[in-house]
């Protein structure tokens, strides 16, 4: 039951709903139950997929909204900033506050999927191997 609290908490809190896998991480890395490799997996596997849940809820919204039409001048710089760092930026999708719309706004500039799930992937392992490293 643990590991599947782990997976949903990580899942959720890739989202743009609050969460704290970090917590439920740390917790289950102090009490030596499940061997570190397994939860750091798990909690990687979670938060990846909410984040391409992020990429692809921006996916649908560029159908309607373009990024052309953007009226504002601090959005149109944030829009360029992305482009032109292009993929390698999403290495910084477990941040908090910025990680979870950075998400989407690569989903809305239509940033290619696989690359998009690669650099996710590797900046939330990355996340939670720290974490275990910290708490262990």
């Amino acid at each position: 039951m643990s590991l599947w609290l782990l997976f949903f908490s990580a899942f959720i809190s890739s989202t743009l709903f609050p969460g704290g896998s970090e917590a439920v991480l740390a917790y289950l890395a102090s009490e030596a139950e499940h061997p570190l490799f397994l939860l750091v997996a798990i909690a990687t596997v979670g938060n990846t997929l909410g984040a391409m849940t992020s990429w692809g809820i921006g996916r649908l919204i560029s159908i309607r909204y373009s990024a052309e039409k953007l009226s504002k001048i601090s959005q149109q710089k944030a829009v360029e900033r992305l482009q032109k760092y292009g993929s390698p930026v999403l290495l910084l999708s477990w941040l908090p506050v910025v990680g979870d719309p950075l998400c989407v706004a690569a989903g809305w500039l239509r940033i290619y999927w696989l690359w998009s799930l690669l650099f996710i992937s590797v900046g939330k392992l990355l996340r939670y191997i720290v974490i275990v490293y910290i708490v262990g």
